[in-house]
């Protein structure tokens, strides 16, 4: 069933989107020992769920406890969450990395364009630095198809990547800089410049290189640095194949087989509604339908804001309050 439903994903619509969410619900809750068993743990009932709002989410650190498979399959790629020789690292147990490659390509094109109108430099030193990261692997794939001869990955070479950079800006090529925050704001400090046709796009991520800042005090430094009059982020992580963006003021959108919601962080398992058009902040819940081979209902530990418009925001981390719903569970 999972392969029928391939060509649906990514030409759904909003009204499509409910429908086939419930169809991969009920196929996940089948199939998915992991999330059958919190279902039931909760006693919900999915002959009974109708709407995406009442299907249970499952919480994202039991990517770190259990193996999250819909079905039975070898995986032909893993993708591993970053940490420290100290801590459990999520693992994402992917299928079919060919729905991972049409699932990014096709969300950057909703967003920007074919990568092949930019130059695309990748600045991410810790996710270079180790195996599995699934950013490695998709901005791999876009630097492959800008097909671009100064598309590339840089570590520490700040002064080979500024010299490319004036190079590329002299001839005004449009140039995506996408990067760890850590190392942008290294950049920004050592080689601070006039940047007119390049992007910059930071993905978060301080990996204990430098204290922790909010997505504002970071804009504000980069767009200083490089004089530039908007910052735009990425939202993706290990446990999800899609990815929102935000083109400034750390306001995210997502391509339409992905969905924000929002649950009470009092109460995990009750969905807030945008009651009266009005927004309404709490801890963040995903949608991603591309994640059909795993789990497409993410219970994230981020908290966020959402827009009646499905824009949103993230506001930061949530504390270990927030623990209720992985108790539910153990196996």
């Amino acid at each position: 069933m999972p392969e029928q439903w391939n060509h649906k994903i990514f030409s759904i619509d909003e009204q499509g989107f409910e429908t086939l969410s419930l169809e991969i619900f009920r196929h996940q809750y089948k199939v998915n020992p992991v999330y059958k068993s919190y279902v039931d743990a909760l006693s919900a009932d999915p002959a009974g769920i109708r709407q995406i709002e009442q299907i249970p989410f499952l919480p994202i650190r039991f990517f770190k406890s259990h193996t999250i498979m819909s079905g039975n399959f070898k995986p032909e790629v893993v993708f591993e969450s970053s940490g420290t020789t100290t801590t459990v690292n999520s693992r994402h147990y992917v299928n079919d990395a060919s729905l991972y490659k049409e699932s990014f390509i096709k969300g950057f094109e909703f967003f920007y364009d074919a990568a092949k109108e930019f130059c695309i430099i990748g600045l991410l030193p810790s996710y270079l630095e180790r195996s599995g990261s699934s950013l490695v692997y998709m901005v791999n794939e876009l630097v492959k198809q800008s097909n671009h001869p100064e598309s590339g990955f840089y570590l520490d070479e700040y002064e080979k990547l500024v010299t490319v950079l004036q190079q590329l800006e002299s001839r005004q090529q449009p140039v995506l800089l996408i990067g760890v925050t850590f190392a942008l704001l290294d950049f920004a400090e050592k080689f601070p410049a006039q940047l007119r046709y390049t992007t910059i796009m930071e993905t978060g991520g301080m990996k204990g290189r430098r204290k922790e800042m909010i997505r504002a005090e970071v804009h504000d430094i980069l767009k200083q640095a490089f004089r530039i009059q908007v910052v735009h982020s990425e939202y993706g992580m290990t446990e999800l194949l899609s990815q929102a963006y935000s083109k400034g003021n750390g306001l995210f959108n997502t391509p339409p087989w992905m969905k924000i919601l929002v649950r009470d962080e009092e109460d995990p398992l009750s969905v807030r509604s945008n009651a009266g058009n009005v927004p309404v902040t709490g801890a963040i819940n995903v949608i991603d339908l591309a994640n059909i081979h795993s789990c497409s209902f993410i219970a994230t530990d981020d908290a966020g804001r959402l827009y009646p418009n499905g824009s949103f925001e993230i506001l930061g981390r949530l504390d270990n309050s927030d623990l209720r719903g992985c108790s539910l569970l153990t196996l």
